[in-house]
C-alpha cells in the first residue's frame, strides 16, 4: 500500500464518521448543545469540514470547495468566508444551524477534493516543507496526519454527543 492509499483511507474514515454522526438527526438535534457552552454537532462537522478545506486547499494551491462551489453562500452563516470556526465563541457555536443535508453536502464535496488531491501524491511529495512557520519546518505529510487526527477528534466529539442525543 502507497502512502497516497493511507491517506485517502484516513480520509474516508473522517468522512464514515461524520455521517454515523449527521444520519437520522433533525435540524434541532444537529443545534443541540449538552450546556450552554458545548459545542453542537452541526458546529464540530461544520469547523472540521472547515478547516480540511481550508488546509487541503492551500497545500494543493486550489480554492476552497466552501467558495468555488457556493456552500458558504448555501449555508447563510453570519461570518467572513474565510472563518473556519478558530477562535468561535459560544454565540457563533449557535449561529451554526443547517440541515443534514448540507452539512453532509458540503462535507461530501470536501472530501471528494481532498481523496483527489492526496490520490495523486507520490511518498517524496510528502517530504515537501509547506509551512516554515513552526521548528522544525511541516511538511506536507505531517499537515496532512495533522488534519487527519483533528478531524478524527472532532467526528469523535460528534458522534458522542449523537449518542447522547438518541438515548434522551
Amino acid at each position: 500500500m502507497k502512502s497516497a492509499d493511507v491517506l485517502a483511507d484516513a480520509f474516508s474514515r473522517v468522512q464514515e464518521t461524520v455521517h454515523e454522526a449527521v444520519r437520522g438527526l433533525t435540524v434541532d438535534q444537529l443545534a443541540t448543545r449538552l450546556d450552554d457552552k458545548a459545542n453542537t454537532v452541526a458546529w464540530l462537522v461544520w469547523h472540521l469540514t472547515r478547516v480540511q478545506d481550508d488546509h487541503v486547499s492551500e497545500i494543493a494551491e486550489t480554492e476552497q470547495v466552501w467558495t468555488e462551489q457556493g456552500w458558504y453562500d448555501r449555508f447563510e452563516l453570519p461570518f467572513s468566508a474565510a472563518a473556519t470556526g478558530y477562535g468561535h465563541r459560544t454565540k457563533d457555536v449557535a449561529a451554526v444551524r443547517v440541515s443534514p443535508k448540507l452539512l453532509l453536502g458540503y462535507h461530501d464535496a470536501v472530501h471528494e477534493r481532498t481523496v483527489d488531491f492526496v490520490r495523486g501524491l507520490r511518498d517524496p511529495d510528502l517530504d515537501i516543507v509547506v509551512d516554515e512557520a513552526w521548528t522544525p519546518p511541516v511538511t506536507l505529510g505531517v499537515r496532512l496526519v495533522s488534519v487527519i487526527s483533528d478531524d478524527l477528534q472532532h467526528a469523535g466529539q460528534a458522534a458522542f454527543i449523537r449518542g447522547v442525543l438518541r438515548r434522551r
